[in-house]
């Protein structure tokens, strides 16, 4: 009986195992359909005579970039500050604070600034692009946009994506310029350094290298962002309840493929 026991547990397991394997290889192959179709609309939409809209792609860029700099701008500060804090109490143990800098623009360009960025644009715009269209699934719209002719890849997730794309780079951009300035504030507070000193070993330790580093991760994270938030919300099912069940999956899903993409990435990076 215990044996059989066992092997029943061990089958189930096996069988769960082998079911959420089969969905992530469907999502990510759902993922490559999204991308291949959006590219093909971008370049093939204008000979159709189905271009993709400017407006929309414009009304998109304005909510996950322009409406993000306030919240951006302050997180990145308060990031900037904490790094400097931490930075400057854990160096001042061996007598070499006054290094604090390499370690500040270093994290702040090439991990936290692309990290938090994406974070923040996961958990805000992800999250709407994910709830806007299992709405209107549910809604049925979507299949009233298919009998006007119109693709909903097109119309839907292509100004997203082209937004996120262009928005998100250019957010990490601004919390690297912000974490940095704020940090230095409290550098030159705490240690009594010039500003002047501050950017100069600032611009010293930096390389274009480690600009693209963040900006690169950041782009990858923009695609990684709107394809699980379309792809959960194309998938909703059970009315309102079903909007948010996959509004937060949208955002675990979107926080956690950011983070292990960082790692990812720092190691493919680091190893060549």
């Amino acid at each position: 009986m215990n044996n059989s026991a066992f092997l029943g547990a061990v089958l189930r397991h096996t069988e769960s195992l082998g079911k959420g394997t089969i969905s992530v290889v469907e999502m990510i192959g759902h993922w490559g359909v999204l991308v291949a179709e959006s590219v093909f609309w971008l370049i093939a939409g204008p000979k159709l005579k189905q271009p993709v809209r400017l407006r929309a792609i414009a009304q998109q860029m304005m909510e996950i970039g322009i409406f993000a700099i306030p919240i951006v701008a302050l997180l990145s500060a308060t990031i900037g500050i904490m790094l400097a804090i931490q930075g400057i109490h854990t160096l001042r143990i061996f007598g070499a604070e006054s290094r604090v800098v390499f370690g500040i623009s270093l994290s702040v360009v090439r991990e936290f600034s692309a990290l938090i960025t994406g974070i923040l644009v996961a958990g805000r715009s992800g999250s709407a692009l994910a709830a806007r269209l299992s709405t209107m699934q549910i809604n049925q719209e979507i299949d009233a946009l298919r009998v006007m002719g119109i693709h909903p890849v097109r119309y839907l997730v292509v100004p997203s994506l082209v937004a996120m794309f262009v928005m998100l780079p250019s957010l990490t951009f601004l919390s690297d310029v912000v974490a940095l300035y704020a940090a230095g504030l409290y550098v030159s507070f705490d240690l009594g350094i010039s500003q002047a000193a501050y950017w100069s070993q600032t611009i010293e330790v930096l390389t274009i290298g480690d600009l693209w580093h963040g900006i690169g991760k950041s782009a990858i994270f923009a695609v990684l962002i709107t394809l699980i938030g379309v792809v959960n919300g194309a998938s909703v099912t059970g009315g309102a309840e079903g909007v948010g069940r996959v509004t937060t999956r949208a955002v675990v899903q979107a926080i956690t493929a950011i983070v292990i993409t960082d790692m990812l990435f720092v190691l493919i990076v680091t190893r060549t």
